[in-house]
């Protein structure tokens, strides 16, 4: 025991020298865990801000004037007055993202207890920002006719009062940093381990191995920790420097948690690695297969969309991937300071999966030697 213990310690020390001296990777961890999770954070925000937009003000009444003008920064531009012969040609040339058309004797109409009705044009192929903006231009309209009828002596029985207990201004790099830094760790720790392998076996130094008194068991394990062992260290690296300082993000639960869950996580990913090594017979080979399942992984783990906007039996399906388990295990821990006693079934989870992974690949592992050894 003791034996095997050394050996697949100075195998992983072999795995580091060698990884020290290819810059290539060196250059892809230090760059994936640091300026692609800013970049990913703040160059690609989810948030409405100075959408374009227009107002047609048929009524010319108090409260037009002060629909008008609640469309304030940051999330609207100063909006720009136009006519109603206007619109068609104004929203097929992409001028406006929204524009809102207040009928005439809209005022009247509603202080006299009709229920008159605000146009509201959307630009759609705008995908980013057509949803939740028209979401914002009803709720400021909404809110406008409240608070004037309000003051005309109207109350209304019930006020709706929304609170966000972390993360309360909804800025959306605060959760895409989590979750791409989440992304670069599978990223490499699938293109690490598998290409480790495919390196030795085509350099030759597998045969070198072969040769010596070393189990596949124990090549394969120090190639795990190893690989995991950088990985790790860069990803809380990360977390502390640029999801905490850089964005800001205020971590609510334990970073020493979420430490073993991306461990657990790291055996399962990497062992995953390995298998895809051991099919693929060249690194192109293998960076198609890497790329398939990274997608796979990424975007069908709950990162990008929730878990229940999915099909039932993709739901299903995506239970059989650590990356699934492992983003969820990641949001309670860090974002609402989940503790062991609620995250240990997805910890547990992930664990499993890894070894099942492990498993698969070290019989792939021994089925490769044998074939080379003949």
């Amino acid at each position: 025991m003791i034996r095997n213990l050394k050996n697949i310690f100075r195998l992983g020390v072999k795995e580091l020298y060698s990884l020290r001296y290819d810059l290539f990777l060196v250059f892809l961890i230090v760059y994936s865990l640091t300026f692609a999770v800013y970049e990913a954070s703040t160059g690609s925000s989810t948030e409405i801000e100075n959408a374009s937009i227009a107002v047609v003000d048929e009524d010319r009444s108090i409260l037009s004037m002060r629909i008008q003008d609640a469309f304030m920064a940051p999330y609207f531009s100063k909006p720009a007055e136009i006519d109603v012969s206007e619109i068609d040609a104004a929203m097929d040339s992409g001028n406006y993202a929204f524009i809102v058309d207040i009928p005439p004797r809209f005022q009247e109409e509603l202080l006299k207890g009709h229920s008159p009705e605000i146009q509201v044009n959307v630009d759609a192929t705008a995908m980013s920002i057509a949803g939740r903006g028209a979401s914002y231009v009803q709720s400021i309209i909404r809110e406008e006719i409240a608070e004037f009828l309000h003051q005309d002596g109207i109350r209304y029985p019930a006020t709706v009062m929304t609170r966000v207990k972390f993360n309360p201004n909804l800025e959306s790099s605060w959760f895409q940093g989590v979750m791409e830094l989440i992304n670069n760790i599978t990223m490499l720790a699938l293109i690490l381990t598998g290409a480790a392998l495919i390196r030795e076996r085509e350099h030759g130094t597998i045969e070198h191995l072969l040769v010596m008194p070393l189990r596949p068991f124990e090549i394969m394990l120090a190639k795990v920790w190893a690989n995991g062992l950088v990985i790790l260290i860069a990803a809380v690296i990360s977390l502390y420097a640029v999801v905490q300082g850089l964005l800001g993000v205020p971590i609510s639960g334990s970073i020493p948690l979420f430490v073993i869950g991306a461990m657990a996580y790291l055996f399962s990913v990497t062992s995953l690695g390995i298998f895809l090594a051991t099919v693929a017979r060249s690194m192109p080979q293998f960076g198609l297969l890497a790329i398939l399942v990274f997608l796979i992984m990424g975007l069908l783990s709950g990162v990008y969309t929730p878990m229940d906007s999915m099909p039932t039996v993709l739901r299903y399906i995506m239970q059989f991937s650590p990356s699934t388990h492992f983003v969820s295990f990641a949001q309670a821990v860090l974002f609402r300071g989940a503790d062991i006693h609620i995250v240990w079934q997805q910890l547990l989870t992930v664990f499993a999966i890894g070894a099942l992974f492990f498993t698969g690949a070290l019989l792939r592992f021994r089925k490769t030697i044998s074939v080379m050894e003949s």
